[in-house]
């Protein structure tokens, strides 16, 4: 590809990623003012312990530190429900999260802390990550940093609004996947025969897993509310959404990095081999990418693995913990639903490696020899 065509690219998917990152979320404003404050005092006199436990509600003093409201001392309670994973315990000198609720005239009627202040250090983690993607990759790293903004954005600016608003999670998710399939791998590999082999071997792995997940979801009678605040969208007006059918989407949608990167390492070196030896025959190139499919499926299915159970660890604890045998264990929701997770995302992978092989071997000896100039840029 030329490098006015690479330009051209990338200049479009940035295009494309601005528009997301501009586009208005379709949500009302509950017309508070959010600030970061500092606590100035806290009164724990209503605060009651119970065990690890406090319940009860503290009484804050706080200074705002920015916004339209900065320098201002003002007074607020926050509320303890007895719950580790929820409540935020505060003392002097901490920084929180507020919500501001403004008067007609200006006036500060209400104030609400939401949680210790977290803001400042998730933006210190996005720029060294950013930074250290732009000095060792360079220009892979610009591509590869533009096409994480857009799965980000593509996630929350388009998947998330059209499964609230009631849409069929299995087609949304899957066209956010196929999106995000050609975005990345395009952008990434190039507009080439490496980038449509990693495409079509990545696609046909992504329905593979999507196929998996639909039938071990139906078997296993899994209803999708095992997911943190899966429940709690029901109760929130949006009683009408299948949290099974979300479920399954986010199987093949978290699964499909890990295909995506595998379809790409074997399109890749496939091109090699194709563009060192050209006379190779399919069946000779198919087996060389093959190969390679097998040298790297096994840390790649490990990987996943590890990535569902790291999760799950303090549900994996609990039960140890309270001696639940293993068949007990194995048979709750949230155990088989991780477990259905980890294999028909490793499903996935392992059809992969077969799938961009024989693609590989078609697109790679159709015509003359490969156009392999991302080949270094995918390595």
């Amino acid at each position: 590809m030329t490098k006015k065509r690479e330009r051209v690219s990338l200049g479009v998917f940035v295009l494309v990623t601005l528009v997301l990152l501009l586009w208005p979320a379709d949500r009302p404003d509950d017309g508070g003012v959010r600030c970061r404050a500092t606590v100035l005092s806290a009164d724990n006199g209503q605060v009651l312990q119970h065990g690890l436990i406090k319940t009860g509600f503290q009484k804050l003093e706080l200074r705002v530190e920015n916004g339209p409201y900065a320098g201002e001392v003002i007074s607020a309670a926050s509320n303890l429900m007895g719950k580790l994973e929820l409540d935020a315990f505060y003392g002097e000198g901490d920084s929180l999260l507020a919500v501001l609720t403004v008067g007609e005239d200006g006036e500060i009627i209400h104030v609400t802390p939401r949680d210790h202040y977290r803001l400042t250090g998730l933006w210190v983690m996005v720029a060294l990550f950013f930074g250290l993607l732009l000095i060792t990759g360079g220009e892979t790293g610009a591509r590869a940093l533009v096409s994480f903004v857009l799965t980000g954005a593509m996630i929350w600016k388009v998947m998330i609004p059209a499964l609230l608003a009631g849409w069929n999670p299995l087609f949304v998710s899957f066209g956010v996947v196929m999106i995000l399939n050609f975005s990345v791998i395009f952008l990434v590999g190039g507009l080439n025969r490496l980038g449509l082999t990693a495409f079509c071997g990545a696609t046909l792995g992504i329905l593979a897993t999507c196929l998996i997940a639909l039938v071990a979801g139906k078997v296993i009678h899994l209803n999708g509310a095992v997911k943190p605040f899966s429940e709690a969208l029901l109760y929130a007006g949006h009683a009408d959404l299948s949290l099974s059918m979300i479920f399954i989407g986010g199987i093949f949608l978290a699964s499909s990095g890990a295909v995506m990167d595998l379809a790409m390492d074997i399109a890749a070196s496939m091109a090699e081999v194709a563009r060192v030896d050209a006379t190779l025959s399919p069946v000779a190139l198919m087996g060389s990418g093959l190969r390679v499919g097998r040298s790297v499926l096994g840390t790649m299915t490990t990987t996943l693995l590890l990535a569902y159970s790291g999760g799950f660890t303090s549900l994996l604890m609990a039960m140890m913990a309270q001696n639940v045998s293993l068949s007990v264990m194995l048979n709750t929701p949230w155990v088989s639903s991780e477990i259905i997770h980890t294999l028909s995302g490793s499903i996935g992978l392992v059809t992969v490696a077969p799938f961009t092989a024989m693609c590989g071997a078609v697109i790679y000896k159709r015509d003359a020899e490969p156009t392999c100039d991302a080949v270094a840029r995918a390595a």
